[in-house]
């Protein structure tokens, strides 16, 4: 008897201990800065000024999204600057910006005050500053995700949704250039690429979906065949020299192009490396006969939307001018089977060869709050996170 009575004395104590509100728990609170890195440099807020390349216009998209309110029917912010969740009070282009809270904004006031930005900071920069705890907010890069949060960083990471591929230009035709374009598509290892340059952060791809969007990835394969590519390298008979070109600004992009010319050399194929100067972002129409010669790139596609549709259009839209892909038009009310067909149709044609997929990785510091990942297509929530601290140190 005193054993059942003792037991229900325990469960209505335990009861009214959850009713309790805890006393460690924090609510969100107003005020401070938030310190935020970025590796590029952002010359102009203006959304009608082009980016003078794509790491530029990344994070010019992110923040004209916590400057502006509303977007125009292409998707281009429209309307007055400081219209969205925060205004400029300080603009030094290309080397700092503060922006300062909106306290009229329509979905109310941001938590932090302000959000002050260092522009132009390496990525080991950037993440010896998450380290020391110099900053609160930066984009790391996929392949040093790991060692930043061995360091004791506190990282944050995406589905893989950017695809790193290769793009043969417009200028190759015929039977024997098709063929030295699927040998060295067979040729790649992609696992090697994904396991030791990306230190296992992303995955191999086979197709320009992600399985996590499409579910039909898993039809694309990923694995290299390097015996296959040299029996397709024997039967031409006159091999071409191919150039491969990567951004003069992407390290990575410089480390895969040059593994892809090792595991080329391989299979027997003729396959050296070029850097590419840096073209604005609007210009990635380079072909052979531009100023630096070169047969196939490098080219980086994040993905607009988790919809595969979606993806998928914007991605033909890209590659279309570069690669001359103009047969695999999507129609307006695309079924998943129509996706897969014309996903497959562009990978038929051998003028595209994805590598891999990639996730988007953030370093945030241990005194920000509320912080959810953004999904594809959507722009970093700083107007929403909030300052454990608003002592920066």
């Amino acid at each position: 008897m005193k054993l059942r009575s003792s037991l229900y004395l325990a469960a209505i104590s335990a009861v009214l201990l959850a009713a309790v509100p805890s006393h460690t728990a924090r609510r969100p609170r107003y005020g401070g800065t938030l310190r935020v890195e970025l590796g590029a440099t952002v010359t102009s807020l203006d959304p009608t000024v082009a980016a003078a390349n794509p790491e530029e216009a990344n994070a010019k998209a992110e923040l004209d999204a916590l400057l502006y309110d509303r977007r125009g029917e292409d998707g281009a912010f429209i309307g007055a600057a400081g219209s969205g969740a925060f205004r400029v009070s300080e603009w030094d282009a290309g080397k700092r910006a503060v922006l300062a809270a909106n306290e009229n904004y329509r979905e109310g006031r941001p938590f932090v005050d302000s959000i002050e930005i260092q522009m132009g900071r390496s990525a080991h920069d950037r993440v010896l500053d998450l380290e020391l705890n110099k900053t609160d907010f930066a984009q790391v890069p996929a392949e040093q995700a790991r060692q930043a949060a061995d360091h004791g960083v506190r990282v944050s990471t995406s589905q893989p949704n950017e695809l790193l591929a290769l793009v043969f230009l417009r200028g190759g035709s015929g039977t024997e250039t098709a063929r030295v374009r699927e040998a060295i598509s067979r040729s790649i290892d992609r696992t090697a690429i994904v396991n030791f340059i990306l230190q296992k952060e992303g995955e191999p791809a086979g197709g320009l979906l992600p399985q996590w969007s499409s579910g039909t990835a898993f039809l694309f394969s990923t694995q290299a065949a390097v015996r296959n590519a040299k029996e397709i390298q024997a039967q031409i008979s006159t091999s071409p020299k191919l150039v491969l070109g990567y951004d003069s600004a992407d390290t990575l992009e410089q480390t895969v192009a040059e593994r892809i010319v090792v595991n080329a050399k391989e299979a027997g194929i003729s396959l050296t490396s070029r850097v590419i100067p840096s073209k604005p972002a609007h210009g990635t129409d380079i072909r052979p006969g531009d100023a630096v010669h070169v047969d196939a790139r490098l080219i980086r596609l994040r993905m607009p939307s988790p919809l595969p549709k979606v993806s998928l259009a914007a991605f033909i839209d890209k590659l279309g001018p570069m690669a001359g892909i103009v047969d695999s038009p999507l129609p307006e009310s695309a079924s998943p089977e129509d996706i897969y067909y014309c996903e497959r149709s562009i990978m038929n044609s051998g003028l595209v060869v994805p590598i891999v997929w990639m996730p988007q990785v953030y370093g945030i510091s241990a005194r920000v709050r509320d912080w959810k990942q953004p999904a594809a297509g959507e722009t970093w929530p700083l107007a929403d996170v909030w300052l454990d601290s608003t002592d920066a140190h």
